[in-house]
């Protein structure tokens, strides 16, 4: 059950089954043009054509109409330049983010929530100029480098034209203003490098990579990458559960809370992150040490604690610039009571532009009262767990289940109550626990995959701490030496 309201309610889990109407054929014009890509541009056949053809036709009715069929007609003939590439992926970005829409719309009529999310309705402001570009070539040369693999495919891919990123990059990394775009063309291009040459590839990342092309495309345009414009907080913040994502060299944790403000205003949805380069040997309850000291709000988190906050930075998307210097711990705030009782009537925030698309879609919502069912073999610890959620199944996603933190997939299936985000992942709206209640020994636990965030006694969690200690020592002692000669 979800409450829809203050009073009670339950969720309308059959919405969330529901086929979504225009969904379909937005992600199929899509998977069109993200074909497109696999061949290339350089002498296109009957194939690209009608790739770009679904595309410009798909938003035929908006003003980008007129744009994106003259560079989907030139492009088919061979005759693409940068511009018409960018508007093809404006049209490509707009019909994602008119899928995250209509799936936002979705989880909103779900949940009992109105619809109407922070910041909507407001005058658009033009940034365009507000972030000066120092070298203003240097979004030119990445943009050029994009079109050029535009017209040679992934399949087309070789050393030569993924090594030509290089100077772009490190250009694009002396400039502050541009390190977004920087640090997306650095792992685009790893990306590409590891799969050379692409015609030996069998399959495709295909809508990852079109994606990344996508998104790196638009960075170059001219105030795209601005700063986000921000104000400033004062009240109490609930921390809800702890969202830990881990790649081979970096980590990040994103803490979703509620936040009410001290002047009585509506509560609101944020969030607050923090990333941090990591060696390969540092994994498991270790990675906290890389992100403690950046974050105090992972120990309150993880201590089930409030946060009191003094004029805290916090962007329209509901981000918080965090500042230890403008925040201090709290009373004790238990994030299931929170979920029940707050997070109903959180007001969530709006979503940038650029921002809009199915993969970003992570809403934290409050389950219980649900049944818990697994695969045919009864392995609570396979893939196929599902909720039934007033006769509705819902897919739970263990795979995102950290393992930096005592929540297991035993205890998720064993539990009678959820906080997580429901996202929409393979064409269908899935749930990942943040924290789950559970009864021990007839009463009810909470289990959360931040609890060790500000440290624990736990022994596999102490264990694997000690280990990350010991390896970082390693690390600055071997560092320190390389320095030295």
């Amino acid at each position: 059950m979800v409450p829809a309201d203050p009073g009670g309610g339950v969720m309308r889990a059959d919405l969330l089954t529901e086929d979504i109407e225009g969904l379909d054929e937005a992600l199929a014009a899509v998977d069109a043009f993200d074909r497109v890509l696999v061949e290339g541009l350089l002498r296109p056949g009957a194939a690209q054509a009608a790739g770009t053809a679904a595309l410009a036709q798909a938003v035929s009715g908006t003003p980008l109409a007129a744009r994106v069929a003259e560079a989907a007609e030139r492009a088919a003939g061979g005759a693409g330049g940068e511009d018409d590439f960018v508007a093809l992926a404006a049209a490509r970005s707009a019909l994602l983010g008119s899928v995250h829409d209509a799936l936002i719309a979705r989880v909103d009529a779900a949940t009992g929530r109105d619809g109407a999310r922070e910041g909507e309705g407001e005058e658009a402001v033009d940034r365009s100029g507000s972030d000066v570009v120092p070298v203003a070539n240097v979004p030119a040369a990445a943009r050029s480098w994009l079109a050029d693999l535009a017209r040679t495919g992934w399949r087309g891919l070789d050393h030569e034209a993924v090594s030509a990123a290089a100077p772009v990059i490190s250009a694009l990394l002396a400039e502050p203003p541009l390190r977004r775009l920087a640090a997306l063309l650095d792992g685009f291009a790893n990306e590409l490098a590891a799969s050379c040459p692409g015609a030996t590839l069998e399959e495709f990342p295909v809508r990852r990579w079109a994606d990344l092309w996508t998104r790196a495309l638009l960075l170059t345009v001219p105030g795209a990458a601005a700063p986000a414009a921000t104000q400033v907080v004062t009240g109490r913040l609930l921390p809800l559960g702890v969202d830990l994502q881990e790649h081979a060299t970096a980590v990040q944790a994103q803490v979703h809370a509620v936040f009410e403000p001290a002047d009585g205003s509506p509560s609101r949805l944020v969030r607050a992150s923090v990333s941090a380069p990591k060696p390969d040997t540092v994994v498991g309850a270790g990675l906290w040490q890389l992100l403690r000291p950046h974050l105090s709000l992972l120990t309150a988190a993880g201590d089930g604690r409030s946060m009191d906050l003094t004029d805290m930075p916090v962007t329209a998307e509901g981000d918080l610039l965090w500042d230890d210097a403008r925040a201090r711990t709290g009373e004790p705030a238990d994030p299931l009571t929170t979920a029940r009782i707050a997070l109903p009537t959180a007001t969530a925030p709006r979503t940038a532009p650029l921002d809009r698309h199915p993969a970003r879609l992570a809403v934290p919502v409050f389950l219980e009262g649900y049944g818990a069912e697994t695969d045919s073999d009864g392995d609570a610890g396979g893939d196929a767990l599902e909720f039934v959620v007033a006769g509705q199944r819902l897919g739970v996603d263990l795979d995102r289940i950290p393992t930096a933190g005592p929540l297991t997939p035993k205890a998720v299936a064993a539990s009678r109550a959820c906080i997580g985000l429901l996202r929409w992942d393979a064409g269908e709206f899935r749930l990942q626990p943040l924290a789950v209640e559970t009864a021990v020994r007839k009463k009810p636990v909470g289990v959360h995959a931040g609890a060790w965030a500000g440290g624990t006694a736990d022994k596999a969690g102490a264990k694997a701490e000690k280990a990350a200690t010991d390896a970082a020592a390693v690390l600055r002692e071997r560092a320190g030496r390389l320095l030295r000669k």
